[in-house]
């Protein structure tokens, strides 16, 4: 859906220009856009009606409702597991947030066009399904924790080739493989993070506080993220601002990827009596 917005978006923008992407006025370019922010509303109320009137939950078979009690969080606050998804989370976060760079990479460093970076944004958005769904078959006949590791070894090795200033304009076939090579890390991990949270032996009945908690903490770089690349390309403008950003990149997969295998050596036993289970019903 995410990448059909995307998509979408894209056509709209190109279709209302009145002149060439690269005569384009500021007024014009606005004016366009906001075609594409009507198509986006009226896009999310279809969904939202869709989900109002088709998405049921049988009251049966609903988990238990209980509010959130501060003894509930003190409780999962002492799992261990907790602390460590905290740190993936965050770190596995980061990375998407940092994924938002890519089209204005494209623009700065690439000298891509307006309407070809954007492209490039919605070449993210149809990776996102086709990555989240390849991993999720392949953790299956795996530990799920060392898939996770291994997300963010994949994001650290992307993030190198862009902060080491390897790619420039004239090399684009190596552009497109470094972003392929970030997104798989990025999008593997964020479809993985919470699949570990069953082998962290946190009680059911304990689920949603500690998802609660440890989304307190995983997605704050909501708060920071942005700010923190902006500063960076400010303050360097060009090619060396985004090396910076990805030198950010790169420090927060090998944070996750340490988080990850601990928490892969903690409970990699658990993760087999899954397996086990699973395979004896």
């Amino acid at each position: 859906v995410g990448a059909m917005t995307g998509s979408i978006g894209v056509l709209i923008f190109s279709a209302f220009l009145t002149s060439e992407v690269s005569q384009t006025t500021i007024s014009e370019s606005r004016a366009a856009f906001r075609y594409v922010i009507l198509a986006s509303t009226g896009f999310l109320v279809l969904v939202g009606l869709l989900v109002w009137f088709y998405l049921k939950i049988d009251e049966g078979t609903a988990e238990s409702r209980d509010p959130i009690t501060y003894r509930k969080v003190w409780q999962v606050w002492q799992y261990r597991s907790v602390w460590l998804m905290m740190i993936i989370v965050l770190c596995a976060y980061v990375g998407y947030k940092i994924t938002d760079v890519f089209s204005l990479y494209a623009q700065d460093v690439m000298l891509y066009d307006q309407v070809q970076s954007a492209q490039v944004g919605t070449f993210l958005l149809f990776m996102r399904p086709v990555i989240g769904v390849a991993i999720g078959l392949l953790a299956d006949r795996m530990y799920v924790t060392l898939c996770l590791a291994l997300s963010f070894v994949v994001s650290f090795i992307g993030a190198l080739l862009f902060a080491t200033g390897l790619i420039s304009e004239t090399t684009t076939i190596l552009f497109f493989f470094s972003i392929l090579v970030v997104t798989t890390g990025v999008y593997a991990g964020r479809s993985l993070y919470f699949a570990v949270l069953e082998s962290g032996r946190i009680p059911l009945v304990l689920t949603g506080t500690a998802i609660g908690l440890v989304s307190v903490v995983g997605f704050t770089p909501d708060i920071f993220a942005g700010p923190v690349i902006g500063y960076f390309l400010d303050n360097a403008p060009g090619e060396e601002g985004h090396q910076h950003v990805f030198w950010m990149l790169a420090i927060f997969s090998l944070v996750g990827c340490v988080a990850a295998t601990s928490f892969h050596r903690m409970f990699r036993h658990q993760n087999v009596k899954m397996e086990v289970n699973k395979y004896a019903t």
